[in-house]
């Protein structure tokens, strides 16, 4: 075989016996041979041991993931290999156990191929990654190698993370799928904390329909499969209170979007933000910054020299936060997810731009998360969905937002809009 299958159509060979684990761990593995020397997604990847523990899953293992490889972005830990943060600090640590979703996805079968890399400490200082589509150009952070392995072929399955953009921004950036579940569907025991009311497990695929089927193993949650059954979801398209930003590529791309699932007869009516969710953005930073100057004050305390300047200055900024400032920023975002349904009146999902255009050129950041930090603080479930491109050829997504908790709608609205946009 050659390339990697999607994930459902792995799961459904390797139950025949038409497929099996050591034949699409190879065909990964010669993807990578071929791909990785230039996108360089992998921090940690043992060749010998994924293929001595496919052939293990032939034999032995079972269930829903039984020998389909996945990717663990390197903030999440790993009890058989190094988890490094992407920080010098921790290039040799080894954690004594397994995170609960690593965990988890080993239950059911699944074999962990590698560690993706991550940007430090999963905030904004680039690690080696470039974009699967130009090498030149940033694949999106922090889950930088998640999102580039998948695109690239490499691993049909891969965990993130997002605080403020992490998944959905590398997804749209590297034109794969990217599902941020709402906050704490996916447990987070085991995953190096940033901002703690913020962080949340997300998951690559190269479809919809496979994100939400390896999501709804790890977070136990069958309903969130994809039905075959026609699902016209009506949308609210937003062009939010972060319009301003918008490049060219991404406001044609929505514009495109909705012309496209307007043809394909599905309701697209506009929607405008309430005005007192202008503070959003800010709120989100605040309490992000304050969040984190605690989560990393060992590091800040001991050996803030070894930390990158970008984080040393978020640091430096989060612990200066009065107490009061943050308290209001997180009653802001309270009120506002309490009143999330009055925006959603009518609607099953909003349609919003992934990012705020192609992926930028260069290497020495990651692209802005402008367009997701407010759905992050609300902590609805978000999907990037690929399909569209730039005027350089680069992928664009667009970003399908749900309700709090009504993640199986917003997965399925998502595979709808994707059908439409393919």
């Amino acid at each position: 075989m050659t390339g990697c299958p999607t994930a459902l159509e792995a799961a459904r060979r390797i139950a025949d016996g038409s497929l099996t684990s050591e034949a699409l761990v190879r065909a990964c593995l010669d993807r990578i041979g071929e791909r990785e020397p230039l996108v360089q997604a992998w921090q940690h990847l043992d060749m010998d041991a994924a293929l001595n523990m496919a052939r293990h899953l032939d034999q032995f293992g079972s269930g829903p993931l039984k020998g389909i490889p996945i990717g663990i972005k390197d903030i999440i830990d790993t009890a058989d290999v190094p988890t490094g943060y992407g920080s010098p600090l921790y290039e040799t640590f080894r954690p004594p156990r397994d995170a609960a979703c690593v965990a988890l996805a080993r239950h059911a079968g699944a074999l962990i191929l590698g560690k993706t890399v991550t940007t430090e400490f999963a905030y904004f200082q680039p690690g080696k990654t470039r974009n699967p589509h130009n090498p030149d150009r940033t694949p999106g952070g922090s889950s930088s190698g998640s999102a580039a392995a998948v695109a690239s072929g490499m691993v049909p399955l891969a965990f993130g993370t997002q605080t403020a953009g992490s998944v959905i921004r590398p997804a749209s950036f590297c034109g794969c799928a990217g599902y941020k579940p709402t906050f704490g569907l996916i447990d987070r025991t085991g995953v190096r904390p940033f901002a703690d009311s913020l962080d949340t497990v997300g998951v690559f695929a190269t479809t919809i329909e496979d994100a939400a089927f390896f999501a709804s193993i790890i977070a136990g949650r069958p309903n969130l499969r994809i039905a075959n059954d026609v699902f016209r979801p009506r949308i609210g398209l937003t062009r939010s209170h972060a319009w301003e930003a918008a490049e060219p590529a991404t406001a044609t791309a929505l514009d495109e979007a909705a012309a496209r699932l307007r043809a394909a007869g599905l309701e697209v009516c506009e929607v405008a933000l309430p005005e007192r969710w202008r503070g959003l953005l800010a709120a989100q930073k605040t309490i992000m910054a304050f969040e984190a100057a605690r989560s990393h004050a060992p590091e800040m305390l001991t050996v803030s020299d070894r930390l990158s300047v970008k984080l040393r200055e978020l640091l430096k900024d989060g612990a200066l936060i009065a107490p009061d400032d943050y308290d209001a920023a997180k009653a802001l975002v309270a009120e506002a997810r309490a009143g999330f349904s009055d925006v959603l009146d009518g609607l099953d999902v909003l349609l919003t731009p992934s990012a705020p255009g192609e992926a930028p050129e260069g290497l020495g950041a990651t692209g802005d998360p402008v367009f997701n930090r407010i759905w992050t603080a609300l902590g609805v479930p978000c999907i990037s969905v690929p399909g569209l491109t730039g005027p350089t050829g680069m992928p664009v997504g667009v970003q399908v937002v749900g309700r709090w908790g009504d993640d199986r709608r917003a997965l399925a609205a998502s595979a709808a809009i994707g059908q439409s946009l393919s």
